[in-house]
């Protein structure tokens, strides 16, 4: 089959477009025909060895399918061959098949194309987890979403509104902030030219954000922390920075706040009849036009790279999708 291989652990550059040996699933998997792969931060971290998990050498990257059944490993009786179904396969998914744990595949929903199902789990899953679980954000607070413009940032803008938050975005220039702004933000910081902690206490009246949403790290993370609310909540949900922040312990303790990890991938193993449950009420808001994926750019397989490295360049405005 073909496939994008990672033979080494490198940069998108170092990724090549080849054939790869036909997958074969093992029992209690099933093997799929990708019609369409999501793009994702974790893709570009996995090819470079810094994800929690790392998958043996040569493998392909993508890690959020949608595409039909194709054949059944012994014990799978849920799924039928030919049916389209949606899968979170952790990489493998830049490839014409990838064979999948059945626990995570999910149903295709009737009325969902491919592009949406496979654009959709990663960044809206993690966000609604964020939001909903983690931090339970409560009609009328104030939510305060780094790297707003991204994949999960966007996701965390419209899903803040539509739970009733009033939401500030912030990112990195004005184009980006214009398309917070079309997705829900009411106010928006362009923390390259503002200060991030001034311009908060400046758009809640001193008081602060009650919930910030930080898939960004590096320094904006203490910047934004400083700008917290009394008893708020700090999301950390990654690091496209590419850098972890260190954070002085004297601030949680002084404003009295709660900082809380995000790690959705973990979440839909460990709780999956809630994660299921999430995923049921996303599809329902899409379907009824509460919340549409924005997909910056369409690929093709082979330009699979290219995808990854818009994101690592920090320039992929809401969502790729790998197209097979």
């Amino acid at each position: 089959m073909k496939a994008i291989i990672c033979n080494q652990f490198g940069l998108p550059d170092s990724l090549i477009f080849g054939e790869l040996q036909d997958p074969k699933p093992a029992k209690n998997q099933i093997l799929i025909a990708v019609e369409a792969c999501g793009v994702n931060f974790p893709d570009v971290l996995i090819i470079q060895g810094k994800y929690q998990f790392k998958p043996e050498l040569p493998f392909s990257p993508g890690g959020e399918v949608a595409g039909k059944v194709i054949e059944l490993g012994e014990g799978v009786t849920q799924f039928q061959v030919g049916q389209s179904v949606l899968a979170l396969c952790g990489w493998g998914g830049f490839a014409e098949k990838v064979a999948v744990d059945v626990d995570r595949v999910f149903a295709m929903p009737p009325g969902l194309s491919p592009e949406i199902a496979a654009t959709t789990l990663y960044t809206y899953g993690t966000s609604f987890h964020a939001l909903k679980e983690r931090a339970k954000l409560q009609e009328g607070e104030t939510l305060l979403v780094l790297g707003a413009a991204g994949g999960v940032g966007l996701a965390a803008v419209e899903l803040g509104k539509l739970m009733g938050a009033k939401v500030i975005g912030a990112a990195s220039t004005d184009e980006k902030l214009e398309l917070c702004r079309e997705k829900g933000a009411s106010e928006t910081i362009n923390y390259t030219s503002e200060d991030l902690k001034t311009r908060i206490k400046e758009l809640t009246g001193g008081k602060g954000v009650d919930v910030i949403y930080d898939p960004v790290g590096g320094d904006f993370t203490e910047a934004a922390l400083r700008g917290i609310a009394w008893k708020g909540r700090y999301l950390i949900v990654g690091f496209a920075n590419g850098e972890i922040p260190k954070i002085p312990m004297n601030l949680p303790l002084l404003k009295g706040c709660a900082i809380l990890g995000v790690f959705w991938g973990q979440f839909s193993k460990l709780e999956a009849k809630q994660s299921f449950q999430n995923i049921a009420q996303l599809v329902q808001w899409i379907k009824a036009g509460k919340i549409e994926q924005h997909i910056r750019k369409r690929y093709s397989l082979e330009e699979s790279p290219q995808a990854l490295q818009a994101l690592l360049d920090r320039k992929m405005l809401g969502k790729g999708v790998v197209l097979i």
